[in-house]
């Protein structure tokens, strides 16, 4: 029996057992409803809400401390003596490997043909909401980090729910939260191993496959997939050895270089293209408020870019929360602001610069894809390069394997995070966890195992409603540590060192062995 035998008798029989499971469940999650003639996916509502309503709330935080939030991670008020593994960048760029993906480079690419170029511009806007979003659990999941006797920090909803609520609600709160944070961790495990993990592996190693002559190329043969799975695997697990500062060091130097080498690309065929920027940008607002050709007119176009925006930047999941709580600081609202920073450069940086290149290039692939022949995904983004230099494609398909493989390392440490919640943090109980994280990433050159990573997708953002309410809930403390943080740098500004007041804060850290 031939390797390819075997993997296709794998990814029938998986496919078939949980395909009933996927179904069921993406049904509910992604349950929508047709208004004025577009199909409206409530999940998407329900994130896009929690903008408004979190900008509303912080009075536009995002705009009025856009500015601190950069001088934050430029080191401006750091405190090397206080608790945490990372320094206030290295957080940030280990929190962007894991939003920063292929979704930024095939899900815009669909966005667009979709929804139109007017799609662009409701990314945008939701991104800039989601930044208000992710300023609050990021600020949460700081607050309530748990510091355990090593110097290791542990974070994310699974801490911030059950001790938030405890703290808010006392002992009906606690046992809510409780709930919460079990229900929480299995879904951050989940979507970690199949989304975060095998997708991303199997996503890089078809576009590796397509430049390097397809099937029947070097890469094409089954011993090129394991090879290739075996080599992203023994990258991953040596990483995850070292935990999160060693995650922090690979990413605060592989995202700049991975956001650096792709946004250039974008520029190059801008660049080439310049005469036409002006009408691309006349297409792209005129299309967000009287689209042609698009299901559901001006909301159908919303639709799609608040989708592709919320699936992009994962403001309000609670997955950004788990890497952000390991940075040093005594101040939470001082990591929340730099989180704010994330869907910005998510979205409305790297998916505005991937829309804005395919709607100037207009690649032959997306005319198609517009007329309903085909939705080619990462397909029309290279065939927009390819438009200025036929070798762009491999630029891409470095910006690709970077973007994976970065992706893949910051979910397998989310997924660390929610497995010893779970099952506790002993050496075995680890060692099993990163044996068998690094075994899917060997398998996800090998399979596709589809329906598992649609049903990875649906549990991710099943997690969305079960955080956001949290973050409703516990937004008055957001609020109070935001004013403390704000305190402090006017206190720092006077020439004043707000030591007394850090100190403070930081006892919301809770010590644990």
């Amino acid at each position: 029996m031939t390797l390819d035998s075997i993997t296709q008798n794998i990814d029938e029989s998986v496919s078939g057992f949980f395909e009933p499971i996927a179904g069921w469940l993406g049904d509910i999650v992604f349950y929508s409803v047709t208004i004025a003639g577009a199909d409206v996916p409530l999940i998407v509502t329900w994130l896009g809400l929690a903008g408004i309503v979190f900008t509303g709330w912080f009075g536009f935080v995002q705009v009025r401390k856009f500015r601190l939030a950069v001088d934050v991670v430029r080191g401006k008020y750091d405190d090397k003596d206080s608790a945490g593994e990372v320094n206030h960048f290295q957080a940030l760029t280990a929190a962007v490997s894991g939003t920063v993906g292929l979704g930024n480079i095939a899900g815009v690419a669909v966005a667009v043909s979709i929804g139109g170029p007017g799609a662009t511009f409701w990314m945008i806007l939701c991104g800039l909401l989601g930044m208000a979003t992710k300023f609050v659990e990021v600020t949460l999941g700081v607050k309530y980090r748990e510091v355990h006797a090593d110097g290791t920090v542990s974070g994310g909803p699974m801490h911030y729910l059950p001790r938030g609520l405890a703290e808010r609600f006392g002992k009906n709160g606690k046992s809510l939260g409780k709930v919460l944070a079990v229900l929480a961790s299995i879904m951050i495990l989940f979507f970690g191993l199949f989304g975060g993990n095998l997708f991303q592996v199997n996503q890089s190693y078809a576009q590796l496959v397509s430049v390097t002559g397809g099937e029947d190329g070097m890469m094409g043969s089954s011993g090129g997939a394991l090879f290739f799975g075996i080599l992203v695997a023994a990258l991953v697990g040596v990483v995850l050895l070292g935990g999160i500062r060693s995650i922090a060091a690979v990413t605060s130097r592989l995202v700049p270089a991975m956001a650096g080498i792709y946004i250039a690309a974008c520029l190059v065929v801008i660049l080439v293209h310049v005469t036409a920027v002006p009408a691309a940008i006349v297409t792209i607002i005129e299309g967000a408020f009287n689209p042609e050709g698009v299901a559901g007119g001006i909301l159908g176009a919303l639709i799609i870019g608040f989708r592709r925006a919320a699936f992009s930047n994962e403001a309000g999941l609670g997955s950004a929360p788990i890497a952000h709580s390991a940075v040093k600081t005594k101040h939470p609202a001082s990591e929340g602001l730099v989180a704010l920073l994330e869907p910005f450069i998510d979205t409305v940086i790297i998916c505005t610069m991937t829309a804005l290149t395919i709607v100037i290039a207009n690649p032959a692939s997306w005319g198609e894809a517009r007329d309903g022949e085909s939705i080619g995904g990462v397909t029309i983004t290279s065939d927009a390069f390819a438009t200025v230099l036929p070798w762009f494609p491999y630029i891409l398909t470095v910006a690709v394997m970077l973007f994976a493989i970065s992706t893949v390392l910051t979910w397998g440490y989310y997924g660390l995070k929610a497995w010893t919640y779970l099952f506790g943090r002993s050496r075995v109980s680890e060692t099993v966890y990163k044996s068998l994280y690094t075994l899917l990433a060997v398998a996800g050159s090998l399979l596709t195992l589809q329906t598992l990573i649609d049903l990875a997708d649906a549990v991710l953002f099943m997690l969305a409603v079960i955080n956001i309410i949290g973050l409703y809930l516990l937004a008055p403390v957001v609020k109070r540590e935001l004013n403390s943080f704000l305190e402090y740098v006017r206190t720092r500004k006077a020439g004043g060192t707000g030591g007394e007041d850090g100190d403070k804060d930081d006892e919301s850290a809770k010590v644990t062995v």
